[in-house]
């Protein structure tokens, strides 16, 4: 097998790399995606002083929440990465925070018609239970990645290209909300450019994001990769289209 020292030097720092939370910062300055043309962050702070009940759904280590402070009087997590719950639980209960763990979707251990406000970003959902959940009127916020994000990636790397979610969009996931009986009150999607430096984060992304290529293993990909390690040398890095939309719903009052 070829090999190439600076190729070795990237990958076994990602090997070597320990993540704790939803931490993206050993990709700092390696990778690099445009903001969509809405503001996630400024639509859920609009709609703090209305609520009194706030689930954050898919909290990671709990690092967007935590900046949400001051929170509204009642607040819960749910997280479905083991390793992450005590990361989150950590950081967020000293905030008043009630941090659980999930195991489906399809049945969330929270009480019914409790929440005023569910934010949710990059996080699956099952529609169902979003509106369960929510009181009447409450709303749901979600940015999601959409289906064909960083496609580039998978082009470089298989022979076939076979995405986890490529049919995931705006369309489908607003469909699915009103099947649930939510109204969608905004529905937005975008395409922005994105761009891997070098190999090592290519590594570090797809260890951080395994749905973009599912069962990847870095030993069956070590040819695939050091040839596109190669071409990235050669073309400064990897451009890619980054896929995200945007859906706020509302369970109805009646």
């Amino acid at each position: 097998m070829t090999s190439d020292p600076e190729f070795e030097r990237l990958v076994s720092a990602v090997e070597a790399y320990t993540m704790e939370g939803w931490d993206w910062s050993a990709l700092e300055g390696r990778y690099t995606e445009a903001d969509p043309p809405w503001n996630y962050r400024a639509a859920v702070t609009a709609q703090l002083p209305a609520a009194h009940t706030l689930l954050d759904m898919g909290t990671g280590g709990g690092e967007f929440l935590s900046s949400l402070a001051p929170l509204p009087p009642e607040c819960w997590a749910t997280e479905a990465y083991l390793p992450n719950v005590p990361v989150a639980t950590a950081r967020l209960e000293p905030l008043g925070v009630r941090v659980v763990a999930v195991e489906e979707d399809a049945r969330l251990p929270l009480p019914d018609a409790h929440f005023d406000l569910v934010i949710n970003r990059h996080e699956s959902f099952d529609p169902d239970e979003v509106r369960r959940i929510l009181k009447p009127g409450g709303r749901f916020i979600t940015q999601q990645v959409g289906g064909q994000d960083n496609v580039e990636l998978n082009l470089a790397l298989q022979e076939t290209v076979a995405l986890s979610y490529g049919t995931w969009d705006a369309g489908t996931a607003a469909r699915q909300l009103r099947d649930a009986g939510l109204e969608v009150l905004e529905e937005r999607e975008a395409f922005s450019p994105g761009h891997f430096a070098d190999i090592g984060a290519v590594v570090m992304y797809l260890r951080i994001a395994p749905w973009q290529i599912d069962g990847f293993d870095l030993a069956a990909y070590r040819e695939r990769l050091l040839a596109l390690h190669h071409r990235m040398q050669t073309d400064g890095g990897l451009a890619t289209r980054i896929h995200r939309f945007f859906v706020v719903a509302r369970r109805p009052a009646g």
